[in-house]
């Protein structure tokens, strides 16, 4: 069974990967994922709060957002996180000198500020490819949605003079016309789109009145979103598509290529199980391509899109129109 699949200019032995995440801070998990069928191995983000903070901009950085001794005091202090930003290009030389596979390094900030030049010095320690997360959540009512994606816009195509490595945006699905946007950040030099990153949302205290962070594992419900804009994207871009969050087994990483995914990130699965859960999805995919007679993940892409399937009307206003009537006919009956 051919599992191979074309992603940000690599062809990889198999769509399946982990996606950003502490999945990677191991060389040996690293190994072990390589072992498993991993087509490329996806490292945790490096976040523009640690550069600024570490060049002394942390403050110039927050005016741009929140910028209130509260919301100062909710970041992580630098001996928080995981890697700082030299630790992060030393782990980047040490993954590729340990993995076969290519290596893809992840981003994360919300400015187009100086902070990007560490995008070209993760270049320079050997990534193979670099994800943007451009995790912003907007608060000034002041600020409006095309301010928002210009910002995106501004980051991507700065990144992009700096490096000559692939790059790929993780989008969250906000955006007032995400077909459109999408449509720009290709134009702008994106060569690929991850659908989604997760906007973690916290709960209240209500004894210390606090906001408290709430962290759970992807359930399979979440998937839903990303196949909807999967099937409605692919075929429009002309750049590969990636899913990310949702996908436990192999089934759900059939449904995210059959909407069009080039490329399949897993991380709740592969914490809870291991990286040889990694090898068991893969094992499903075969069987049931098998039994399905086909060929090759090329074959399967995108027969489920938009303007491929056999019934377009489902991913779009109609299939509302036809739960809530359900959902009527249900409550008589």
């Amino acid at each position: 069974m051919n599992l191979k699949t074309r992603y940000l200019g690599f062809e990889l032995r198999s769509p399946l990967m982990p996606g950003a995440s502490p999945l990677a801070d191991s060389l040996d998990t690293v190994r072990e994922l390589e072992d498993a069928g991993a087509g490329a191995i996806v490292l945790r983000s490096l976040f523009e709060e640690q550069i600024t903070q570490e060049h002394e901009h942390f403050q110039a950085a927050l005016s741009h957002g929140e910028s209130s001794a509260e919301a100062i005091s909710y970041f992580p202090r630098a001996e928080e996180f995981a890697l700082g930003p030299d630790q992060y290009l030393e782990h980047v030389r040490h993954i590729k000198a340990a993995v076969g596979i290519p290596v893809i390094a992840s981003l994360n900030g919300i400015t187009a500020a100086g902070w990007l030049h560490h995008a070209q010095l993760i270049a320079q320690a050997g990534a193979d490819a670099l994800e943007l997360n451009v995790y912003y959540l907007p608060t000034d009512a002041d600020e409006t949605g095309a301010i928002v994606e210009k910002r995106t816009l501004q980051i991507l195509r700065l990144v992009k003079r700096a490096v000559a490595i692939p790059v790929a945006v993780k989008l969250s699905p906000f955006f007032s016309s995400l077909p459109h946007f999408a449509r720009e950040l290709r134009i702008g030099g994106a060569d690929a789109l991850i659908l989604f990153n997760r906007f973690f949302q916290p709960d209240i205290n209500i004894e210390t009145l606090q906001a408290v962070p709430r962290l759970h594992f992807t359930e399979p419900s979440e998937l839903l979103l990303r196949l909807r804009w999967l099937a409605v994207l692919y075929g429009g871009l002309l750049a590969p598509l990636a899913v990310s969050g949702g996908v436990n087994d192999g089934f759900d990483a059939i449904k995210a290529v059959m909407a069009g995914a080039s490329a399949v990130q897993m991380v709740s699965a592969l914490i809870a199980h291991g990286p040889a859960h990694l090898t068991a999805v893969q094992v499903q995919m075969e069987r049931w391509m098998e039994e399905h007679e086909y060929e090759s993940i090329e074959q399967m892409r995108g027969s489920m899109s938009l303007h491929r399937c056999p019934d377009p009307a489902g991913f779009t206003r109609a299939n509302y129109m036809r739960m809530m009537q359900g959902w009527q006919k249900l409550q008589v009956g």
